[in-house]
């Protein structure tokens, strides 16, 4: 079954300590770090992540954009971050699919949980955020720390074959 998770990308930045902080100086490098964490969580899970920006007081129709391998949604002139997300949870709802929505505005998650998905407060996708980042260095470590080999493991006949065609015995 795939899954799927749908951050409301301006909530979460609200509400992550380090993306707050980070937006009273730049909203830009704010979005960018959360599109970078957001990416590593869908490599490693695989979990597909589109992410909502809300533009409803910037005139414009909206777009999609494909970056860091993420699907990210401008919303467009007069619609907000909760409309698109709800339409997208709509359209999205099939028994194939698990769809989470990542936000802490209580009556959106009431609301997609009614189209079937499951919620994931801000505050819960930051904490499985840095379990992945654990998981991740982790991997990497164990990685680094296996033996390099030279490939495939052969059987001994197989070997013998290979060494005979080396050396033109064939």
């Amino acid at each position: 079954m795939e899954e799927i998770l749908i951050v409301d990308g301006y909530n979460v930045i609200g509400d992550w300590k380090r993306l707050k902080e980070k937006k009273k100086i730049s909203l830009e490098e704010a979005r960018d770090d959360l599109l970078g964490w957001l990416a590593d969580y869908q490599g490693f899970t695989g979990t597909r992540v589109i992410v909502v920006f809300d533009a409803h007081n910037v005139k414009g129709m909206g777009r999609k954009v494909r970056e860091y391998r993420l699907d990210i949604r401008y919303t467009k002139e007069k619609e907000t971050a909760d409309e698109c997300i709800e339409r997208l949870v709509f359209e999205l709802s099939n028994r194939h699919r698990q769809i989470y929505v990542a936000t802490s505005d209580y009556t959106e998650q009431r609301v997609t949980f009614g189209y079937g998905a499951l919620r994931k407060s801000a505050r819960e996708l930051w904490l499985e955020m840095k379990q992945v980042n654990r998981d991740i260095t982790e991997k990497v470590r164990e990685t680094k720390q296996q033996p390099k080999g030279r490939g495939i493991e052969l059987s001994d006949e197989i070997k013998k074959k290979f060494e005979k065609w080396r050396r033109g015995d064939q």
